[in-house]
């Protein structure tokens, strides 16, 4: 069984996130599995789909022999198994792009700003883009323990977008200033 889902990971060039794999009568009960569940057997395995385009796993473990295939958006993993062919569960959204392309850090931007450079707001507005790539990094680290909670953020949305539209004025400004000097 290691040897087929090694095999997804090597044709994804990508780790695997094991949430599951064997599970024993009793923590099978514990966690609410089904009776004959296919992890009692060693049988099925739930992958985090953090750091996988679910269409491209989904893909990739149909190639290496999985036939069930549970689909858990909302947790954030695909449950595979070598069971009979069967699917259940609701399909994850399909992404315009699989990850988000690769851009350079807020702090390198801002600081390329002649403004940013000359003005004591440079180390704040440096000190905040970083701070924001922290917690950026944090939660794309974190994304499958916070996928539950995503349906409670709502509250936060306003803070959310006051931070958002803060940024964006500091980069207005920033600009505006430059171009103003001569210097864009």
């Amino acid at each position: 069984m290691g040897t087929i889902a090694m095999g997804v990971a090597v044709r994804l060039d990508k780790p695997l996130i094991v949430r599951s794999a064997y599970r024993s009568p009793e923590h099978n009960s514990a966690v609410g599995g089904a009776t004959r569940s296919k992890h009692l057997d060693g049988a099925a395995f739930e992958i985090a789909m953090a750091n996988h385009d679910p269409v491209a796993f989904e893909a990739a473990a149909r190639e290496v022999g999985f036939l069930g295939f549970g689909f858990y958006p909302r947790s954030g993993f695909i449950h595979v198994d070598l069971g009979p062919a069967r699917q259940w569960g609701e399909r994850f959204p399909v992404r315009a792009t699989a990850f988000a392309e690769e851009t350079p850090p807020a702090r390198e931007v801002l600081a390329d700003s002649r403004t940013m450079k000359g003005g004591g707001a440079a180390g704040v507005a440096t000190l905040g883009a970083a701070g924001v790539e922290v917690a950026q990094n944090v939660l794309s680290e974190t994304q499958s323990a916070v996928l539950p909670l995503v349906p409670y953020l709502d509250t936060l949305r306003w803070v959310f977008i006051a931070v958002a539209l803060a940024g964006i004025g500091v980069a207005i400004y920033a600009r505006l200033d430059d171009w103003r000097r001569g210097q864009r």
